[in-house]
């Protein structure tokens, strides 16, 4: 019978596993989909299945840092993008460098000599038309075990220059190297500037991990989850094939700047900032009725 798993399960509830096993989440397709963290409108919203399911209005949130794309990404829409629309990118980009190879037409042979990764590229004459994004995975420091959520930074939250002790993602995680701190070993404190035209976050050290948590956190670099949340997935109209995901995040599409054009060729103080009772996030973040 069709009830016959939640007839069990009302039995036994210790059947439900808090993490599936690889082969059941290859086959399934995942449960659910990536979960991730948005910072739409400079509010930190967070995404299950496509859809929202919770939001804080604090200013700043803690995080740990488990897993990042070791380059950025491009992504291109000839065409425009539109929020909640399925669109197909035009070009794509998983390293920045090159175009990935299931692209049909690439607009250039390289990211750099490409016409639409240069500043003044885009319809309002200061950003580019191909858009440019890190893909990292977190956790919640109060709840290192849990899920294991997907951050894209958008390219003015990615790079740029420390302000009081707040970095962009780069110049924060080389800021950390520099100190041979890995980012795993540290919860980071990330706060919107609020003097930014769109959506940006900056970082910086708040604590340190505790050293209970420091083998769950290289557990978690290693799951499903956080390995499928820094991988640049692509939505192609038509491949039948392909499987369907969830279009970019709507605060990575956001026009930003980008760097300067090149020729062709063969924060604010921690006193603005109302720190977060990371006790109280998960409360926060319940799925709305």
């Amino acid at each position: 019978m069709s009830n016959d798993l939640v007839t069990l399960l009302s039995q036994d509830p210790t059947l439900a596993q808090t993490g599936l096993d690889e082969d059941t989440l290859a086959v399934s397709g995942g449960r659910g989909g990536t979960k991730r963290i948005s910072i739409k409108g400079s509010v930190f919203r967070k995404y299950a299945g496509g859809k929202e399911v919770g939001k804080i209005e604090d200013r700043s949130m803690n995080i740990i840092f488990v897993k990042m794309a070791h380059k950025p990404s491009r992504m291109f829409y000839d065409k425009g993008y539109k929020e909640g629309e399925r669109v197909s990118p035009a070009c794509w980009s998983s390293n920045s460098e090159v175009p990935d190879a299931e692209v049909k037409n690439p607009a250039a042979l390289t990211c750099a000599t490409c016409p639409n990764s240069v500043k003044g590229s885009s319809d309002n004459g200061t950003s580019t038309r191909c858009k440019l994004s890190w893909r990292t995975a977190v956790v919640l420091p109060n709840d290192p075990s849990g899920d294991v959520m997907q951050l894209v930074l958008p390219a003015t939250s990615s790079f740029g220059k420390e302000d009081n002790g707040k970095f962009p993602f780069r110049p924060y995680i080389q800021h950390l190297a520099s100190h041979n701190v890995s980012a795993g070993r540290v919860i980071t404190k990330m706060s919107f500037d609020t003097n930014a035209p769109t959506p940006k976050v900056v970082f910086s050290v708040h604590a340190r991990t505790p050293d209970e948590d420091l083998a769950v956190i290289a557990r978690q670099s290693k799951s499903p989850a956080a390995e499928a949340a820094i991988k640049m997935n692509v939505y192609q109209a038509d491949a039948q094939e392909t499987e369907k995901i969830e279009p970019i995040a709507e605060d990575v599409i956001e026009d930003v700047p980008q760097p300067t054009k090149r020729e062709a060729s063969p924060s604010f103080s921690a006193s603005d900032n109302k720190e977060v009772d990371m006790s109280n996030v998960m409360k926060k973040w319940a799925r709305k009725s």
